[in-house]
């Protein structure tokens, strides 16, 4: 697309600290009340206060509007195959999460799914999923694997998930999840995921993030430390699934370790919660499962009371968080976990993009960053938690093309 400049806006420039925004610095939105974008080879070419310097660009007024970064959903197993129909009228019947996994459902049902489709068929479908994620907003969206289980099925995924990224303007981010579930249909599976799979991941794709989901029913607070010890020894940054149902030890674990971020949390202790807030590592709530699941949310006020560094994501996946939404996600997480719009702004695009080391390229409106931005229908930013199930955005842009349009104003021609 030819440079244009986006006028007459409200903006949301999230300028500011480069590092994950605690306390006061969640609040600072670096709110430009009339300003001006300037938008030129897929790059933000300057924003400012009133009007833009005199220039033959394409115009774009946004009437008022608000203007800010395209979401970062930081946690997402989007690549999958088949559905959990099943697993949701077992719930609606009264099972559990954990009780459905236990029986064969869950996440195995997904993993049978995945380990018979092409890979074609998982980049089909992720593109489906992430078309949608941006049509809502969304401009950068980690992925995980994890559905696959044995080396040939997580690199299948992966390799899905790499073609995916090569056809779109969004940014996506693949991440190794090969301790998720259990297969105990394989001999000897953890040492095999470990010892095996992951070297050959790695392989693959060097420097790759490599995560882990410890709970009762899944990988062990041992296994998991094997399994990191092992991934920081190839080079790998850390991540782990920790306290969505109990609390088992994993979190001061993973702080330990130096893991970027530890998510789910909903059973995290007052303890564990306290020295998370005063670590490195980014807390990451999922608010759609406890929407979907049990109503159970991670204590997020406190943790910000605390001092601690908050990011939020859709955890979309076919089994606790059927949704690509991140407006939802961040109405959830003023409604659920106390979490101010402010707050909720900065965790889902400043926060989330440090989650993915994208702080430096994307999640903040600031000059020679990519020009991933979206105009919203209101004109205050408090409508983000207030309203829910809403339409998307007017016009979101990333890397300077347009990828959702539905207004009424002209746009700048090419």
């Amino acid at each position: 697309m030819t440079p244009f400049t986006i006028i007459n806006a409200r903006i949301l420039t999230l300028d500011g600290p480069s590092e994950p925004r605690r306390g006061d610095a969640l609040r600072d939105l670096g709110i430009i009340e009339h300003g001006w974008i300037g938008v030129a080879d897929g790059v933000i070419s300057g924003v400012g206060e009133g009007d833009p310097p005199s220039s033959e660009e394409a115009i774009f007024d946004s009437g008022g509007r608000l203007v800010m970064p395209t979401f970062i959903d930081c946690h997402t197993h989007a690549c999958w195959a088949g559905n959990r129909l099943d697993d949701f009228e077992q719930s609606q019947e009264g099972a559990t999460y954990l009780e459905i996994l236990d029986g064969g459902g869950g996440i195995m049902s997904t993993v049978r799914d995945v380990r018979d489709a092409s890979e074609t068929t998982l980049t089909e479908h992720l593109m489906g999923l992430l078309s949608a994620m941006s049509s809502l907003g969304t401009g950068a969206v980690e992925v995980k694997s994890g559905y696959g289980l044995t080396t040939e099925d997580e690199l299948k995924m992966l390799r899905a998930i790499h073609t995916a990224s090569q056809q779109t303007d969004q940014i996506i981010v693949g991440t190794f999840l090969g301790a998720h579930a259990m297969d105990h249909t394989q001999d000897d599976f953890v040492n095999e995921m470990i010892l095996s799979t992951l070297p050959a991941v790695v392989s693959e794709f060097p420097g790759i993030t490599c995560d882990a989901y410890c709970e009762q029913g899944a990988w062990s607070v041992e296994d998991v430390r094997r399994l990191l010890e092992m991934a920081a020894g190839l080079g790998c940054p850390l991540r782990v699934h920790a306290d969505q149902f109990h609390s088992l030890g994993m979190t001061p674990l993973a702080i330990e370790m130096g893991a970027v971020s530890v998510d789910h949390l909903e059973a995290t202790t007052q303890e564990d919660l306290r020295t998370l807030a005063t670590s490195d590592t980014i807390g990451v709530a999922l608010p759609a499962s406890g929407f979907s699941l049990d109503d159970r949310y991670a204590p997020m006020r406190t943790f910000i009371d605390l001092g601690g560094a908050p990011a939020i994501a859709t955890n979309c996946n076919p089994g606790s968080a059927p949704s690509p939404s991140m407006p939802f996600t961040v109405a959830l997480a003023c409604r659920k976990i106390s979490m101010t719009p402010a707050e909720a702004i900065t965790a889902a695009t400043h926060n989330a993009a440090c989650v993915l080391g994208l702080q430096g390229r994307t999640g903040s409106i600031v000059k020679g960053h990519r020009a991933d931005l979206q105009v919203i229908d209101c004109d205050d930013e408090r409508v983000l938690g207030y309203a829910f199930a809403m339409p998307g955005p007017l016009l979101v842009v990333c890397a300077g093309e347009v990828v959702q349009y539905t207004s009424d104003t002209p746009l700048p021609e090419a």
